[in-house]
């Protein structure tokens, strides 16, 4: 396990009214471009789109009650829309109210958005979005006009949970994720197709061997989500469990999608290519694959010439070469959840997982941020990883890894070579007068503190890095720079 050196960088920040209040950041290497404060609500998942010249932030929420300048109304936490075509100057223009309820109970905590040139049946010059809608339900709307939203359907509703879909914008599939009120768990997948968002179709449902109707013994552990290749990588890598008793499931989507879809045992393993269950302490929140990595230390392994292939390491009493060298794998970085404060659980990390032969995974790597460095256990809040991002850009895909590291910030990892992952950059924002408070204990013994808890992380094809704290401080727009902007593919 690698634990790079940590480093503390104190500065005073201007850069405008909204960032004013910061008093002090934590950097290496990254610097900040903008920011906003999303009205200071608690953010939970963010994804950029560009629209024609725009570039559009769209921010899920978790439960919880703030006031909307723009309507002058207290509003339930939903979906913050802001533009970041200048990201220097990010410009709040809607929030869609989401389902009252604290925490997780309520608000909208996950969005997709596909524009309608690219779904296959929609109207082709409209811009949609996907968002779960508290614990009940999902649903699309009209986002053309990012101003104006409008709903376009229910997709589902009546559910026991929701959390974090996968929406593939070339085809239109939609990997839901909820309760169903028949199933066991409550979260696994319920799969449609939304190539036009006006009009659902359902597909199948689908999760573990267990959850399933009428199925008996253990239930095995809920679905966090999944992250699909298409049709073209023909892969589905599923999550399950945050921070305890994770599961990892490679799928086929070909046979998944036209397979038997009868929730039967064996029609649910039917697609399955492999599954991985971790250690007790282990969660998968995020699997997120990474393809096809050259790994630059191996490239001048060789193969045998003349000899038959077989898979494996060759030794001199071996009866025939490897198939193939290591110079060119796939990984599959694997995120737990930390999700207790001050440090009164497990720590959950970043795993990278060897799924070149896929019937046959194996760990090869973990990575973590120091405590010591900069004494996160006291700070108040949870430290240890929540989420990878998830965007493909080829700026960054098998070469930058962002992690989202609660109260240590979000973290740059250089993962050119996923044997050994090495940290290049961070930064923790400060704490504003919105930053709300994390407790431990109860009743007399109850002590709160005034923490950062830097909940997710995503990127747009520009590069820039977009983080969104749990505890209402707002979303930080970054930039690499310095020897961790060299690790990048910029154009």
């Amino acid at each position: 396990m690698r634990y790079p050196h940590l480093t503390v960088a104190v500065l005073s920040i201007a850069l405008g009214a909204g960032v004013a209040a910061q008093q002090r950041v934590e950097k290496s290497n990254m610097d900040l471009v903008g920011y906003d404060d999303l009205q200071g609500r608690s953010a939970y998942h963010p994804v950029i789109q560009k629209q024609g010249a725009r570039w559009i932030a769209y921010i899920g929420q978790h439960g919880g009650v703030a006031l909307n300048p723009l309507t002058g109304k207290q509003e339930p936490n939903g979906t913050s829309i802001v533009d970041v075509t200048n990201p220097k100057q990010p410009k709040y223009l809607a929030h869609i109210p989401g389902e009252a309820g604290q925490g997780e109970a309520g608000g909208a905590q996950m969005v997709r958005v596909c524009n309608g040139s690219d779904l296959p049946r929609a109207d082709k010059s409209k811009v949609y979005l996907l968002r779960s809608l508290g614990t009940v339900g999902h649903e699309t709307w009209d986002v053309t006009d990012p101003a104006k939203p409008s709903r376009v359907a229910v997709v589902v509703s009546g559910l026991r949970d929701t959390h974090k879909s996968w929406w593939e914008c070339d085809t239109g599939i939609a990997y839901v994720v909820g309760g169903a009120p028949d199933w066991r768990a409550r979260r696994m997948t319920m799969i449609y197709d939304l190539s036009d968002p006006a009009k659902p179709v359902f597909i199948r449902n689908f999760g573990l061997p267990g959850q399933q109707p009428g199925s008996t013994g253990p239930v095995p552990t809920d679905l966090h989500g999944p992250i699909s290749t298409g049709p073209k990588g023909n892969r589905v890598y599923f999550g399950y469990g945050t921070g305890v008793n994770g599961i990892v499931q490679i799928v086929d989507r070909a046979k998944l999608l036209n397979g038997p879809k009868e929730p039967t045992e064996a029609n649910l393993v039917y697609p399955q290519i492999v599954r991985l269950d971790l250690p007790a302490d282990m969660g998968a929140h995020t699997t997120f694959p990474l393809l096809g990595t050259r790994l630059l230390e191996f490239g001048n392994q060789k193969l045998r010439p003349g000899a038959a292939a077989a898979v494996g390491v060759e030794h001199g009493h071996d009866d025939a070469a490897p198939a193939k060298t290591q110079a060119r794998r796939d990984f599959l970085a694997v995120v737990g959840e930390t999700t207790a404060n001050e440090c009164f659980e497990n720590r959950q990390m970043v795993r990278m997982v060897d799924t070149t032969a896929e019937t046959k995974p194996f760990g090869v790597a973990s990575w973590t941020v120091p405590e010591s460095g900069g004494n996160f256990c006291e700070r108040g809040g949870r430290f240890g990883t929540h989420s990878s991002n998830e965007s493909f850009t080829p700026i960054y895909y098998n070469r930058v890894l962002f992690i989202a590291h609660f109260n240590a910030g979000v973290r740059a990892l250089d993962i050119r070579d996923p044997l050994n992952p090495k940290e290049i950059g961070y930064y923790i924002p400060a704490v504003t007068a919105k930053t709300d408070k994390r407790c431990v204990g109860s009743g007399a013994s109850e002590r709160c503190k005034v923490a950062i808890q830097t909940n997710n992380v995503e990127v747009d094809d520009r590069g820039y890095i977009y983080i969104v704290d749990r505890a209402n401080t707002g979303m930080h727009i970054l930039e690499l720079t310095g020897v961790a902007r060299k690790a990048a593919n910029f154009p």
